[in-house]
């Protein structure tokens, strides 16, 4: 959006002492870092306590023509800001509790005591909400009761020039890769038990990337556990978290990326995965199903049997003329999706809710 002449700043928590007050991330492009709470890493289940004072201090900056939050926090500290300012306010969830009773708690849970309530009043009271999948939006509009005509679906973009194939297709067996935050709702203990169920003369190893979260204290271990268990504690690594240039090189050198999350709102790492030509096998959960296309840029598994996983995944591995047509076609369709116009499409609507004499009703966009 900044490259397009606008003015873009982005707010965020101060979570270390040596972060700067701002940030020039590009021309017309501004991070800030806001004091609310300690100045310290502390796990998403606390930060419900930090609104309050995220919102004082962003009552301080602007003036801003709308103001767009991403995830509950934000909204909650925002919304009351953009109301007394006559400004809209968009929002954008990128994960939704789900209430405990519903199969759709597995590996999720309401990680404070107000964010069920304060995902819905959000939902019903910002002047758009933005979703990165129509499974996302229907979501939103079934469980938090959005208003199916302010409801704007803008797909994630990726860096193709970041994300590329690799010159050589990889030899031997190679490594699997999941890269995501290490917590339950990840699923990355099927990750495991898939990797284990392939055959052993073509089991790849499994790299696990990403950072523990502070909310699951123990996960890890348990992981680590699980690997003993089935014997193949010598062919898990976990890498830790990634810069940007090391995933997409961590990616474009795997045979396969799994992605077993029990929910995603879209699954970046799909397209990410797909734009390094490297084939998906991805759950059947919510914005995967769009993210990857079965047969054809990856493969969708029903189930959560790491038996029907381990299948998947040996298919690939086995079968080089599919694992080429797969990857060949997840990089022509990645190239469909970039950061420009997923910056298009936020613009559309901002420019809607913008107009003197809106309706209510957001234009219409379609991805390929």
């Amino acid at each position: 959006m900044a490259s397009l002449g606008h003015t873009v700043e982005i707010l965020t928590r101060r979570s270390s002492i040596e972060a700067p007050s701002d940030q020039q991330l590009a021309p017309g492009a501004t991070l800030r870092f806001l004091d609310a709470g300690p100045a310290r890493p502390v796990a998403k289940g606390h930060h419900e306590a930090f609104i309050d004072e995220f919102r004082m201090r962003m009552s301080a900056l602007g003036p801003y023509d709308l103001i767009h939050s991403h995830h509950w926090f934000s909204g909650m500290a925002a919304l009351p800001i953009a109301r007394r300012q006559g400004i809209p306010h968009l929002q954008s969830f990128h994960s939704i509790a789900a209430d405990e009773s519903t199969s759709l708690s597995a590996g999720e849970r309401a990680e404070s005591a107000g964010r069920m309530d304060g995902e819905a009043w959000l939902a019903r009271e910002s002047d758009a909400v933005v979703a990165i999948s129509a499974a996302e939006a229907v979501t939103v509009t079934e469980r938090l009761g959005a208003r199916p005509a302010r409801v704007l679906v803008v797909p994630p973009g990726v860096d193709g020039a970041l994300f590329h194939p690799a010159a050589d297709v990889p030899e031997g067996r190679g490594y699997a890769v999941v890269a995501a935050r290490l917590q339950p709702l990840k699923g990355l203990d099927l990750a495991i038990e898939a990797i284990a169920a392939v055959p052993a003369a073509i089991r790849p190893d499994l790299v696990i990337a990403g950072d523990a979260s502070d909310d699951f204290a123990g996960y890890v271990e348990h992981l680590r556990a699980l690997a003993a268990g089935h014997g193949i504690t010598g062919s898990v690594r976990f890498v830790g978290p990634q810069s940007r240039t090391n995933l997409a090189t961590l990616l474009r050198g795997a045979r396969v990326v799994l992605i077993p999350s029990h929910s995603e709102t879209f699954g970046l790492v799909a397209l990410e995965g797909a734009a390094s030509g490297v084939p998906v096998v991805a759950a059947a959960s919510g914005g995967l199903l769009e993210a990857v296309v079965h047969g054809e840029t990856g493969l969708i598994v029903a189930t959560r049997d790491p038996a029907d996983w381990a299948d998947s995944i040996s298919a690939i591995l086995a079968n080089p003329a599919l694992a080429l047509r797969l990857s060949l076609a997840a990089r022509e369709r990645a190239e469909h999706f970039d950061w420009l116009r997923s910056g298009v499409g936020l613009l559309a609507g901002y420019s809607t809710l913008l107009r003197p004499g809106h309706t209510g009703r957001l234009p219409q966009l379609t991805s390929v």
